[in-house]
């Protein structure tokens, strides 16, 4: 239940609020920070398993579409089943493929324990907002969204720095080795900790509705994602992606038509949560696709090594991580519209210089403006979510979790796969004639980066206008904390 005062489960007995928010972040962390640990381990896994790269790409794809799936189930496994047998469960699934992973003898075992572990990660993402939400009041859900935050921003982000020191020291099966023991301790703490807290039903699963949300969230994000590598007018590109849209919407349509909802669009006709959707959704594509796009920056222009150019996002990530639960208290005083818009200036402030960025721009420059991006993230990714939550009756609130996390992860393949076919498309038409590289090599070396660095400038022209677009949408969010909030809520009750 949410109160300030001693905090009991849906069985009226009380437990241990801080404890239980500590071992789901810990379970959490590890979960968001598997999203990423492969990000350098790739030349690795390929020499390992004499793999190509569209083959090996299939950890990071598959991956992220099981995930992807997986998210829309999460609001009928937390309305049929209690909070601690369903954590639990999900933290078990997610061991299970991270051992499966570290032992694997071939590459077609390390794929198979990749999508085990998306669908522990699938569940446990949503989840862990939806118990947030649930076992704090609305005046305080800012603080709590801004811890839960801190793990959701930082783990993913460090990903490629601890990969590629473990990749250079060590073997890449640590990178699942030293989360195994950590995860076995959540398991065993979490029978102790974490309470039921959500109250749950006897909803029927519908299960023309599973097939048909499994296959067209799917197909639309394994569209979006294999953008990079074919291009947007291939035809399995254009296929699945037409087929996902056009299974969604029979999603949406059935949804509508059923008592019992698998997955309950009405959270869509409040404006705030749709807003607050929208927004979130902007700011994952600024950040997840400028993300992919720096460390290949670094590397072909500036010669990092995966490693290195790994690091230098780790300031901007630690700067989010630091700044995620002051920003969530912020929210609770001041409200979500004051945040977003001065959040929203700052990412648009801070994504401007990239687009002007040459062989020349200085490493610390990087490291220093991706820091103001990561700042201005801070500002708008959880206090707009937890604004858009606080706007829903609590019995709606893991149906909104579910929608919201399902959107923002279809955003961020939207994004990537926009920014990727334009540095793409651009490098492809600016590269010199391949006759110089006979003729003249070092005349073609230098027309070749040029050609790159125009492919960058475009993509992040495109992460300028999507920061433009979520500063402009701020100024439709309500300027009301979550006290009046509140105080509107018992007037209207």
């Amino acid at each position: 239940m949410a109160t300030q005062d001693q905090p009991i489960d849906i069985n009226g007995q009380p437990y241990n609020r801080p404890l239980m928010v500590a071992i789901l972040l810990i379970g959490s962390f590890c979960t968001f920070l598997n999203q990423t640990i492969l990000a350098t381990a790739f030349p690795a896994l390929m020499n390992a398993f004499n793999v190509n790269t569209s083959t090996v790409q299939w950890l990071t794809t598959g991956f992220l579409m099981v995930n992807g799936i997986m998210i829309p189930v999460s609001a009928y496994l937390s309305n049929r089943f209690n909070t601690k047998l369903l954590y639990m469960s999900a933290m078990i699934i997610f061991e299970l493929g991270t051992i499966i992973a570290w032992l694997a003898p071939n590459f077609a075992t390390l794929l198979i324990a990749r999508l085990i572990q998306a669908v522990g990660v699938g569940i446990t993402m949503p989840l862990m907002q939806t118990i947030m939400l649930t076992i704090f009041p609305p005046e305080h859900r800012g603080a709590a969204m801004g811890i839960n935050g801190l793990v959701i921003g930082l783990a993913p982000a460090i990903g490629p720095s601890l990969s590629g020191w473990v990749i250079d020291n060590y073997s890449w099966r640590y990178l699942f080795a030293m989360i195994i023991p950590i995860v076995a301790v959540v398991i065993i703490l979490a029978p102790f900790l974490v309470k039921s807290v959500i109250q749950t039903s006897h909803p029927k699963l519908d299960l023309p509705s599973l097939i048909v949300s499994t296959i067209g969230f799917g197909s639309m994000l394994y569209g979006f994602s294999t953008v990079g590598d074919k291009g947007w007018l291939d035809p399995e590109v254009i296929i699945t992606i037409i087929v996902g849209f056009i299974l969604v919407g029979v999603l949406i349509l059935r949804q509508n038509h059923l008592e019992n909802r698998f997955l309950d669009f009405r959270v869509f006709k409040t404006f705030e949560f749709s807003l607050a959707t929208v927004l979130s959704s902007i700011t994952m594509m600024a950040m997840v696709a400028v993300e992919l796009v720096i460390p290949m920056y670094l590397q072909i222009v500036h010669g990092l090594s995966a490693f290195h150019s790994g690091l230098t996002l780790l300031f901007g990530a630690l700067f989010m991580g630091a700044m995620s639960p002051i920003t969530g208290n912020l929210f609770d005083r001041y409200g979500a519209r004051r945040l977003a818009s001065t959040g929203m200036f700052i990412l648009l402030i801070g994504t401007l210089p990239f687009a002007f960025v040459n062989r020349d721009t200085p490493t610390v420059d990087i490291v220093i403006l991706y820091g103001i991006r990561m700042f201005g993230i801070s500002m708008v990714m959880m206090p707009v979510t937890t604004s858009g939550m606080n706007a829903l009756p609590l019995s709606l609130i893991a149906h909104g979790t579910a929608v919201n996390n399902t959107m923002r992860q279809v955003a961020t393949s939207v994004g990537t796969a926009i920014l990727m076919s334009v540095l793409t498309n651009v490098t492809k038409h600016a590269q010199p004639a391949k006759s110089l590289l006979t003729s003249a090599p070092l005349q073609y070396k230098s027309a070749m980066i040029n050609a790159t660095l125009k492919g960058y400038q475009a993509s992040f022209w495109f992460a300028v206008a999507f920061s433009l677009i979520g500063f402009l949408a701020t100024f439709l969010l309500k300027n009301q904390n979550a006290h009046d909030l509140l105080i509107n809520k018992e007037v209207n009750d």
